[in-house]
Order: C-alpha cells, then sequence, then structure tokens
C-alpha cells in the first residue's frame, strides 16, 4: 500500500441528498425510555439515533454522548422518595437541533450545509415533513470518485 497521497481530484458522484442518503433509519420515538435507548445503540451498534414525534417528524437527535451525560449528572442525584430513579424519557435528553434537507436538494448543498452548520448528518424529510433519511459525513465520502477527465 503506497503511503504517498493521490494527487488525483475528487468529485461527488451525487446528484442530490436521495442519492447520498440511507434510507429508513433507526430513529427512536421521543417517548422512548432511557433503557429502550440505550438497548437500542447496544442492539444496533449506533452512536446516534434522530428522536421523532407520533407523526414521525423529527424532533431532535440522541446520542451516546447525551447518554453519557446523563449518567455523570445522574450518579450525583438522589433517587426520588418512593427510591426509584425518575422515568427518564429520549426527549428529556436530546439535542433539539433537527437539521434537514428535502430528498431532492442539491448533493452539493447537503454537504454545504453539513460544513456550515458542524454537523456529521442531515436528517432528509419529505414534504410533510416525515423523516426518510440521513445523510451521514460517511455517505458523502463513499460517494466520492477520482476526477477522470470528459473525451472529447
Amino acid at each position: 500500500m503506497s503511503t504517498t497521497l493521490s494527487r488525483t481530484p475528487l468529485v461527488l458522484r451525487a446528484e442530490t441528498a436521495a442519492d447520498l442518503m440511507a434510507p429508513n433509519p433507526v430513529s427512536i420515538r421521543a417517548d422512548a425510555t432511557l433503557a429502550e435507548a440505550l438497548r437500542l445503540f447496544t442492539d444496533k451498534a449506533i452512536d446516534a439515533a434522530p428522536v421523532i414525534n407520533h407523526a414521525g417528524h423529527p424532533v431532535g437527535v440522541l446520542s451516546r454522548s447525551d447518554l453519557l451525560v446523563h449518567e455523570r449528572e445522574r450518579a450525583g442525584v438522589k433517587a426520588d422518595a418512593a427510591g426509584a430513579p425518575a422515568a427518564v424519557k429520549a426527549a428529556d435528553l436530546m439535542t433539539p437541533a433537527v437539521f434537514s434537507v428535502t430528498p431532492t436538494a442539491p448533493a452539493a448543498r447537503v454537504v454545504e450545509e453539513m460544513l456550515a452548520l458542524r454537523v456529521h448528518r442531515l436528517f432528509v424529510v419529505d414534504p410533510d415533513g416525515t423523516l426518510v433519511g440521513v445523510v451521514s459525513a460517511m455517505d458523502v465520502l463513499k460517494a466520492l470518485r477520482p476526477w477522470v477527465p470528459e473525451e472529447e
């Protein structure tokens, strides 16, 4: 394997967000419990998931980091009067920011927005706002190909 970097320019071989996205992303309901979130992240081996409401619209993002912060904060908090920890829902722990694009958004705009917002993923929502996919930084990298000059 060569240790020198290729000097061949790369181009994005995708036209739209739909070309880049992973369809039907793993998501979690806003009313899911902490235990359900932990189980989902462990079973699916994921680091983050969109949080959706009853209509399937994304309302935030829940990450492993959010769960770790909660556990650290909880370590210093006593249980409720009944002796059990208070019920914690995904909506209580999520980051409530939702950055999204439509499936027809140009791929270049998807990349520009990810860079401008400094995020690792953008949700793809249909015209009704329902989650239909997600574009991750890895999805963008997978769409890069070496530039080949067109023959005249």
